[in-house]
């Protein structure tokens, strides 16, 4: 099964057509474009396993240059793009030049970073090699590098030019990679899309042939919000549930030395805000029991016993979407709804927590 996703920019918003060649469709691209020169920026993973992928099958004239980044988290950061940012200097990188992102979500955002900010910005395109970008990270617009240990502090809003979509390179990934991603897909159907939710409930083993036949339903609930709401001011903040306590918990993981998949964290996260919802009183009891027992059959219990909830809480007043320094968390009002901008009771968010922590011992 192969898929394409292409995307074409009207106003300001990119209209996704699912086609059948991957790669056919890509050099038929290359050729109708005017490019001075390629960047492929990989990491040593994908430098391996997917490059050669890539390369056997792109038919172009033009030059280009391989840009090879360590892989993980921790390699997004201002340091990374500095550098990325000279190499292109050095290599003589035009505004005509294209920068081809290929790999998972450190290096979508970060080379959608890069690339946008380079000389005011030169075109890019992702080609996801995990689920966790094919079904997120690579849709949306979203570029962006860490600060410190704060996730995606620094970034833009901007479409990559295409974005194709290649689902036989989840076959290189290994199980703990899958399983991240596929908690991005849970969210999408938790917040948007219940009979999506249920369909990925049914799944027993997750492997690349059980998964392959969600994502485009995954790809069009992500991007449907995105076309509401491109630069977040109200209903893309619902992609975030499960991010708000999520992402600081994998803040932490990240500044102890010992980063945790981006997936593992969300599906913590996502408990410990269906927790919170349900004692703020937006989602009731059935429904959230339902929900934690459904993330809980794919995710193992993440410890968190190192962090203190000043530490947690600390790292909540920085997050992204607060206003006066008040936590904004999007929540799940039902399975298949969400709502956003909801200021909670400091003493329910200590409860989420302690419930989260009190699994270890179920």
């Amino acid at each position: 099964m192969y898929l394409c996703l292409r995307i074409n920019l009207t106003e300001n918003l990119k209209m996704i057509t699912i086609a059948d060649d991957t790669f056919s469709a890509l050099n038929e691209f290359l050729q109708r474009k005017n490019y001075s020169k390629i960047f492929i920026l990989v990491d040593e993973n994908t430098h391996e396993y997917c490059l050669p992928i890539l390369l056997g099958n792109l038919e172009t004239d033009l030059a280009f240059e391989i840009l090879e980044v360590e892989a993980g988290e921790e390699m997004k950061n201002i340091q990374t793009a500095n550098q990325l940012w000279e190499i292109l200097t050095e290599m003589q990188a035009d505004r005509k030049a294209l920068m081809i992102n290929l790999g998972g979500g450190v290096i979508t955002d970060m080379g959608g970073f890069v690339a946008s900010t380079y000389k005011r910005g030169i075109e890019f395109m992702n080609i996801p090699t995990t689920l966790l970008s094919m079904c997120d990270a690579s849709i949306g617009g979203k570029t962006g590098i860490d600060l410190m240990h704060y996730k995606n502090m620094v970034g833009t809003f901007t479409f990559p030019e295409q974005i194709f979509i290649y689902p036989k390179f989840l076959e290189t990934l290994p199980f703990k990679e899958l399983r991240s991603g596929f908690a991005e897909m849970l969210k999408h159907g938790l917040i948007a899309d219940k009979i999506h939710w249920e369909s990925l409930l049914q799944i027993q083993k997750l492997d690349a042939e059980s998964i392959i036949p969600h994502i485009t339903v995954s790809m069009k609930i992500k991007e449907e919000v995105v076309q509401k709401d491109f630069q977040e001011k109200n209903i893309r903040k619902t992609l975030n549930f499960g991010h708000t306590i999520g992402h600081a918990v994998e803040s932490l993981f990240l500044n102890q030395g010992n980063p945790v998949l981006h997936g593992e964290a969300v599906a913590m996260g996502m408990i410990a805000e269906t927790r919170l919802a349900l004692l703020e009183g937006l989602i009731g009891e059935e429904d959230a029991d339902d929900i934690i027992v459904g993330i809980r059959k794919y995710y193992p219990y993440l410890d968190i016993s190192d962090f203190t909830d000043e530490e947690i809480s600390g790292l909540l007043l920085n997050d992204k979407k607060n206003t006066d320094r008040a936590v904004n968390f999007s929540l799940v009002s039902g399975i298949g709804s969400c709502t956003f901008d909801q200021q909670c009771s400091p003493k329910n968010i200590l409860q989420a927590l302690d419930f989260y922590r009190s699994l270890n011992d179920a």
